[in-house]
C-alpha cells in the first residue's frame, strides 16, 4: 500500500497532465489535425543550432570517463558555474561567483533543493494565484504549508495588501513567477519594489529572514520590450531558480541552475545546504552533458518571433470572438475568462469542439482557462473557427 502523503498526490494528479493524454487519445481517434491540444507547456521551437554543435563537439572531444562522470562538486563543474555568474553580471550588473551557482536539474529540481534547504514542518510558502499548481506538491514534500494570495483578475499583479496580512512568523519563503505562468504577466518594476518593501517590514517586524524564490523558467520570453527585473537586485534574500527548458528548448534535457547571493542571509549554510540537498533527493549532480552544453551556449536564445507570431494570432482571435483574456506579456499562455463560472464545464464542452485547454482551478483561479500557445501557427489558425462555434454555445 502506498504512502498517505501519496494516496492525496495521486488523486489530485495533475490536470494538465490529464488533459495532454486526453489529447493523445483524440488525436488517434480524430487525427492530429484535426484535435486543437492547448494543454501542455511544451516548447515546439527547436533548439538553436549551437545546442546540436555543442553536442557533438563535445562527445567527439571530452574524455567520455569525465564527460559521463560525476561533477567533483554536487553543485556542478565549477568552469561552468563560474561561466553562469559572469553571464549572469554581464546582464544584470551583479557580482555573482561560481560559488554562488548550483546548476540544478531544470527549475523543479532548483526548487525542490532549495525548499528542502529552507522549510521546517509547518514552515508557510506563500503564493500568489494564479501560480503553478507543482508548487503545492514541492512544498508539501518538506512538511511545508502553502498560503495562498488571491488573485487580482483585473491586471493579475500581486495584491500586496492582501500579502502583507498574510505574512506570519511562520512565513519562509515566497514563490513569484514572472513572466507568470499561467497569465504571461510580467510583475512590474513597480510591483516588486513594493513586494520587497514589504517582505523587510515583516522581517523586522518579526525578527524572521523571509526568502524570496524567483522561479524563472520564462525569464527569456518577454515581448514588446517589456522588462522583467532582476529580483536579487531589490531584495536581498532573494534565490533565484532558473531553466534553460523554455530559453534554449530543452525541457526533456532537465537543466538549470540556482542563484544563492552572498546577501541572502546565512548564505554560505544555505548554499552548503542546497549541495547536501542536491545529493540527498537523489539528483547528485545535474546532468554533466548538458552543463558543458550550457556553457558553450550561454548567449543563445530561443527565437520567440515565433510564439510572438502565435500569441498575436490567437489573442487577436478569441477577443475578436468575444472571449475576455489580458494580453500577455511574456511566457506562452493565455488566461481566458470563461463564459461560464464553472470553467471546468467550459472545458467539456470546448473538449466536443476537440479544444483542450486547463481549467483555473488547477492554477487557484477557478473561473479561468489556460491555453498554452505553444503549438504550430496552423494549430492556431486552424483552431480559430472551432473557436467560434464554441462561441455560439454562449450567446
Amino acid at each position: 500500500m502506498i504512502s498517505k502523503k501519496m494516496e492525496n498526490m495521486v488523486a489530485n494528479s495533475s490536470a494538465i497532465r490529464a488533459m495532454f493524454e486526453e489529447g493523445n487519445r483524440l488525436a488517434k481517434i480524430y487525427g492530429p489535425e484535426n484535435v486543437f491540444d492547448f494543454s501542455l507547456g511544451n516548447p515546439n521551437v527547436p533548439a538553436p543550432a549551437s545546442v546540436k554543435k555543442a553536442i557533438i563537439e563535445l562527445l567527439d572531444e571530452e574524455d567520455p570517463v569525465v564527460l559521463h562522470g560525476y561533477t567533483n562538486s554536487n553543485a556542478g563543474y565549477e568552469d561552468v558555474r563560474q561561466a553562469v555568474a559572469e553571464s549572469l553580471n554581464s546582464r544584470f550588473g551583479t557580482a555573482f561567483a561560481a560559488k554562488n551557482i548550483t546548476m540544478t536539474v531544470g527549475a523543479a529540481g532548483g526548487l525542490n533543493v532549495i525548499l528542502k534547504a529552507l522549510l521546517n514542518p509547518g514552515d508557510e510558502v506563500i503564493v500568489f494565484a494564479p501560480y503553478f499548481g507543482e508548487y503545492r506538491s514541492y512544498v508539501n514534500n518538506y512538511d511545508g504549508v502553502i498560503v495562498e494570495i488571491s488573485p487580482n483578475t483585473a491586471d493579475f499583479q500581486p495584491k500586496l495588501d492582501e500579502f502583507e496580512a498574510k505574512i506570519t512568523p511562520k512565513t519562509r519563503a515566497v514563490i513569484v513567477n514572472t513572466p507568470n505562468n499561467p497569465t504571461g504577466v510580467v510583475y512590474s518594476e513597480d510591483t516588486i519594489k513594493k513586494l520587497a518593501a514589504v517582505m523587510e517590514k515583516k522581517q523586522e517586524e518579526f525578527g524572521t529572514d523571509i526568502y524570496l524564490i524567483s522561479d524563472e523558467p520564462y525569464r527569456e520570453l518577454a515581448y514588446d520590450g517589456v522588462e522583467v527585473p532582476y529580483l536579487t537586485k531589490y531584495y536581498d534574500n532573494t534565490v533565484v531558480g532558473y531553466s534553460y527548458s523554455k530559453s534554449l528548448s530543452l525541457p526533456g534535457e532537465r537543466i538549470g541552475y540556482l542563484v544563492i547571493p552572498d546577501e541572502a542571509a546565512d548564505s554560505e549554510n544555505l548554499i552548503s545546504a542546497a549541495n547536501v540537498a542536491t545529493r540527498i533527493l537523489g539528483f547528485v549532480n545535474a546532468p554533466t552533458l548538458q552543463q558543458k552544453v550550457v556553457k558553450a551556449c550561454l548567449n543563445e536564445k530561443t527565437d520567440i518571433s515565433f510564439y510572438d507570431r502565435n500569441r498575436e494570432t490567437l489573442y487577436n482571435g478569441l477577443k475578436e470572438l468575444g472571449f475576455e483574456c489580458i494580453r500577455p506579456e511574456g511566457a506562452f499562455y493565455l488566461f481566458v475568462k470563461s463564459p461560464v463560472e464553472d470553467e471546468k464545464a467550459f472545458c467539456a464542452e470546448a473538449k466536443k469542439y476537440n479544444i483542450l485547454v486547463v481549467p483555473g482551478s488547477s492554477f487557484g483561479c477557478p473561473g479561468y482557462v489556460r491555453i498554452a500557445y505553444c503549438v504550430s501557427y496552423e494549430t492556431i489558425v486552424n483552431s480559430l473557427p472551432k473557436f467560434a462555434e464554441l462561441a455560439k454555445e454562449y450567446k
